[in-house]
């Protein structure tokens, strides 16, 4: 009976290693990166971000080939600061007259705002959609979501998120005899209205009816 023992005990080792491996928690993509909202201006043909709070420029490398600099470029040029969401690696300073570099990750919104910065809701939202013809909004967050529409009255609703895969998940919900979705997707989107980039696709469906939008992450989601 001795002989037996070891060899139930090598035959178990692939088990507990498979359990090792279930339990390891997945890479945290977002280490080292910070997400802040501030504003880009231009600077011996560089691009300058400057956050919402405090005094700093950090010039931006645009290290993951994101859309930014192209969108900054084209940007139309109406009344308002170029206000921009952002996530990326900041480091210390390496070109006179800044504080440093942010090595570019992500780009969250960028848009025409002398308001952006002070927007009360955006640490609550977890999701924010838009669209135009007619023009509609939801704006989602941990308490529920708020839908308004041209010419109709504001909804307050509850909602329940289902993923989806790649990104993609879908906010749902029924109110007056309606059956109310929000499908949101990665992917850069333009809005029609004001030429804003953001970083989501959007589609509301309300009774089979789909109107198109473009989304962007609140302050409340971190992805």
């Amino acid at each position: 009976m001795r002989a037996v023992r070891p060899l139930v005990l090598f035959a178990l080792l692939p088990v507990f290693a498979g359990c090792q491996l279930l339990n390891s928690k997945p890479a945290d993509t977002n280490a080292g990166l910070t997400r802040l909202q501030g504003e880009l201006v231009s600077s011996n043909d560089q691009l300058v971000f400057q956050p919402c709070v405090g005094q700093q420029r950090y010039l931006v490398r645009d290290s993951a080939n994101t859309t930014l600099v192209q969108d900054a470029s084209y940007m139309p040029n109406s009344p308002g600061k170029l206000f921009a969401d952002i996530r990326g690696r900041f480091v210390a300073s390496q070109t006179p007259g800044t504080d440093g570099e942010v090595e570019l990750q992500q780009l969250y919104r960028l848009e025409r705002s002398n308001s952006a910065c002070q927007d009360p809701n955006f640490k609550q939202l977890t999701v924010h959609a838009n669209g135009n013809g007619p023009a509609w909004e939801i704006q989602a967050g941990g308490k529920g979501m708020v839908l308004k529409r041209e010419g109709q009255p504001d909804l307050a609703l509850p909602y329940v998120e289902e993923q989806v895969g790649d990104g993609r998940f879908s906010l749902s919900t029924e109110a007056n005899n309606q059956h109310i979705e929000l499908w949101v997707a990665p992917q850069r989107c333009t809005d029609s209205s004001n030429g804003s980039v953001q970083h989501l696709g959007a589609e509301l469906r309300i009774n089979g009816q789909i109107q198109r939008g473009c989304g962007y992450f609140g302050g409340a989601r971190n992805d």
